[in-house]
């Protein structure tokens, strides 16, 4: 099922992301875990991917997985930097024999290494892979968005032009970056709007359960982190048990607040973690389903 019809068809969607193994030997322990969160029955999960190495080829798989096995959709994210056009066409092609009809198109992280010098850039931006993914066939394509804009971007202006750019090349939904101040995500939706930016908005929450890796990822992103959320990782960062039940309260009450403003779809960086995903549902179940 293409993921714009859920969208439209419910008031307020549940979905899950999942990161596939780097290495074949870890197969199993991450298909135990999407299975896992199957069981919670999310209207639909997305599967990362890691351009040229292990991550990649099982994004497929993967997401195979999802839709064939565990009967829920799938959306397979598909990255271009450092990627050829045929390159793009042949995963396109699995995608489309495997029945994924759901792709969330992203430029992806530009590699710290010197790029490979035997490929062209023929992609440097998301857009060009969403115009190469929307005439390669019948596909509902995803986007990403950045409420706090993009690291990259010069000022919240310029990444708006560039984000409308890419919806008009043929995005059908976004899904937001981690933030956790709603109150940028508001401001973030009224700004679109007001550039005529009109796709579904779907958020992304990110569960704090680690001190050290949220900062970590905080310092690549460029997001923000709140008084209330530093305080409680200085109280709780040491203590990963408390920090795992902060982290859960924390993000329950970041979706209740979004979901009680409107926000139409909540979708939730588990990281792997089923028990850390079903804690936040028991908490905000009522108010998804």
């Amino acid at each position: 099922m293409k993921i714009a019809d859920i969208i439209q068809a419910k008031p307020v969607t549940l979905s899950f992301e999942v990161f596939p193994p780097k290495t074949d030997d870890a197969y199993d322990s991450v298909a135990q875990a999407v299975r896992a969160l199957s069981f919670l029955a999310p209207d639909y999960m997305s599967v990362t991917y890691g351009a040229g190495g292990g991550t990649s080829k099982n994004t497929v798989r993967i997401a195979s997985e999802i839709e064939k096995n565990l009967h829920t959709t799938a959306l397979a994210h598909l990255t271009c930097v450092n990627s050829t056009k045929d390159e793009v066409k042949g995963i396109l092609s699995r995608l489309k024999d495997n029945g994924i009809e759901n792709i969330l198109a992203l430029r992806g992280d530009r590699p710290s290494e010197p790029p490979d010098m035997s490929k062209s850039e023929e992609y440097r931006y998301a857009y060009q892979l969403v115009r190469d993914i929307r005439a390669a066939g019948n596909f509902c394509i995803g986007a990403a968005c950045y409420p706090e804009g993009h690291v990259e971007s010069a000022d919240l202006e310029v990444d708006l032009t560039h984000l409308r750019e890419k919806v008009d090349s043929g995005v059908d939904f976004l899904v937001t970056q981690m933030f956790f101040e709603n109150r940028s995500m508001y401001s973030f939706m009224d700004r679109a709007a007001q550039k005529g930016i009109s796709v579904p908005v779907i958020v992304g929450i990110m569960p704090v359960i680690s001190s050290k890796t949220i900062r970590r990822m905080v310092d690549l992103s460029g997001t923000s982190l709140t008084p209330r959320l530093n305080s409680i990782l200085e109280k709780w960062g040491d203590d990963p048990d408390a920090m795992l039940q902060a982290g859960i309260i924390h993000a329950s009450e970041q979706i209740v607040d979004l979901v009680s403003n409107g926000v139409r779809g909540i979708h939730i960086y588990t990281m792997n973690k089923p028990e850390v995903a079903q804690a936040i549902c028991k908490n905000i179940g009522f108010l998804i389903h």
